[in-house]
């Protein structure tokens, strides 16, 4: 979803998929490089002015996202799951969500199904900061939030987008 909520709308070309499988692998490639890696490895010849450009259009429609993750070394990675208070959720559920959404610590936050609907993987510099962001949330949004599950996240064994995964877009342009 782009940030006006529509999926966006991209009719991929092998290229934009070479691009995302090769930018997957290596997100630092230049467009010159990629130029050349592109002809190299998948008989694609374009200019890098196109590549640079295509990649430019693909961020903008929101076909990928970029982040800045900040290595597991200097953070304790938690995942947080919100469970709610129905009785007072209408009233208050938007300033929760506001609340959680924008906090410098939420790193990834989603919806999902189940008893705890709201999850979010949040970051924090050791277990006294996460103690204390619970403390506060509830304190702030405790009528909307009946509990909240954090579990942290040890040993972060992959991190990465598999350039393999696109070649499931192929099947949509078929």
């Amino acid at each position: 979803m782009t940030d006006g909520g529509e999926p966006p709308n991209w009719d991929f070309k092998d290229r934009d998929i070479a691009i995302l499988c090769e930018l997957s692998n290596d997100p630092q490639l230049s467009s010159r490089e990629l130029t050349s890696v592109l002809e190299s490895d998948y008989g694609i010849d374009v200019s890098h002015v196109t590549v640079s450009e295509s990649i430019r259009r693909m961020r903008d429609e929101g076909v990928f996202r970029e982040a800045i993750i900040p290595n597991e070394e200097y953070y304790t990675f938690a995942l947080f799951e919100f469970r709610f208070n129905t009785e007072h959720f209408d009233e208050g559920w938007r300033d929760a969500m506001e609340y959680i959404q924008g906090n410098k610590h939420t790193l990834f936050f989603f919806l999902s199904d189940g008893e705890y609907q709201w999850k979010t993987v949040m970051m924090f510099r050791d277990r006294q900061d996460i103690s204390k962001w619970i403390h506060d949330c509830y304190k702030k949004h405790g009528d909307v939030i009946d509990n909240i599950r954090n579990s942290a996240v040890h040993n972060v064994l992959k991190f990465r987008t598999d350039p393999q995964i696109y070649e499931d877009l192929h099947r949509e342009t078929e």
